[in-house]
């Protein structure tokens, strides 16, 4: 049975994530659930981001595992957030560079 993994990292690197979606598809044979994309000068509103939030956490809950893009290190304090909660569900968490101890 293939894994099932949800991309996670700040929307500045959305053209990398939506990359590595496809290696990890090619490469790993994993089922991969990619963020959603905006054209950079889409304003969402309040009501928008709740539920893109609420549907991304939902996209956890269905996965394995969670891939998180953390280029050059950088990790924002929402991906932060889905970190802890795949963590607190039980999921896997993997990075695309290591982690610092």
């Amino acid at each position: 049975m293939c894994k099932i993994v949800t991309i996670c990292g700040s929307m500045k690197f959305q053209n990398q994530m939506a990359a590595i979606a496809g290696k990890l598809e090619l490469e790993e044979k994993w089922a991969v659930i990619p963020c959603v994309c905006f054209d950079e000068s889409r304003q969402l509103n309040l009501s928008e981001l709740r539920l893109l939030g609420n549907l991304h956490r939902r996209k956890i809950e269905i996965s394995d595992a969670i891939f998180v893009m953390n280029a050059g290190g950088y990790i924002g304090q929402s991906t932060q957030r889905e970190i802890e909660y795949a963590r607190s569900l039980g999921k896997e968490v993997l990075f695309l560079e290591p982690m610092n101890p």
